[in-house]
């Protein structure tokens, strides 16, 4: 497999202050990874910064994506280069109705027909987020990465705020996302992302290839998705014997 995201020792700010303290990570083709670490340790930062957000300022390394330096392009750029991330609390954007949304991100006529696998129909003409629940928040950006069909998702903790009714049909969403069916039974893997997750309820719907811990602005440690969640669960955010490797620099 080639590499779809490279990050190479990133430094970044927000606010003023240095958030990712040199952080080195990887994201092969068609691979799904995962992002664990406590709260503040910079993983929506991480996310923000690789797609553009202007309240990241890279100071140095690089962020590669299929093999191009993508630190200084817009977030349009960006998105027009095959990236696509769900936010974990997207703004509320008055003036603008979701189905003017939806249809600006798509070249498919018919994309508008999608809203009704989400349930979101009745919120086509309403403005974006405007008093929108975290469920319906959730299935609207979900709604809006399948008209964009990105080849690369960034999704910052696709279960939070999202109650049981709902999670069902997020993941499940999720899991149509990343992967394409290849015939009657079978599936393939379709895109490659980067997820972060607190509780994990994300991978009893796709299969994840690769964990890493992020701690203090850095990758602590790279292992696998299931033994990092239950080294977390029973030991919280110390030394992890089940990693691949320690600090990675």
């Amino acid at each position: 497999m080639s590499e779809m995201l490279k990050i190479v020792d990133l430094h970044a700010e927000a606010g003023g202050r240095e958030i990712l303290k040199g952080v080195n990570l990887t994201v092969e083709e068609g691979e799904t990874c995962v992002l664990f670490g406590p709260n503040g340790s910079g993983k929506s930062t991480l996310l923000s910064t690789i797609m553009g957000y202007s309240t990241c300022k890279v100071t140095s390394g690089q962020i590669l994506f299929k093999g191009k330096d993508i630190s200084s392009l817009s977030i349009d750029e960006r998105a027009r280069m095959g990236i696509g991330m769900m936010m974990q609390r997207p703004p509320n954007i008055f003036g603008v109705k979701l189905g003017d949304l939806v249809k600006a991100a798509s070249k498919d006529e018919g994309v508008l027909g999608n809203a009704e696998l989400f349930k979101m129909e009745g919120f086509l003409d309403r403005d974006i987020n405007v008093g929108f629940s975290g469920g319906e928040i959730k299935r609207s950006e979900l709604l809006q990465l399948t008209a964009q069909k990105p080849e690369f998702i960034l999704l910052d903790e696709p279960e939070s705020g999202v109650d049981l009714e709902n999670i069902d049909l997020i993941g499940g969403k999720i899991k149509d996302l990343l992967y394409e069916h290849a015939g009657p039974v079978s599936v393939q893997r379709h895109v490659s992302s980067l997820i972060i997750t607190h509780t994990g309820q994300v991978l009893d719907y796709v299969g994840a290839d690769r964990g890493y811990i992020m701690k203090n602005g850095r990758i602590q440690c790279a292992g696998r998705p299931s033994d990092l969640l239950k080294h977390i669960k029973q030991n919280g955010y110390g030394e992890c014997d089940a990693c691949q490797a320690k600090t990675i620099q």
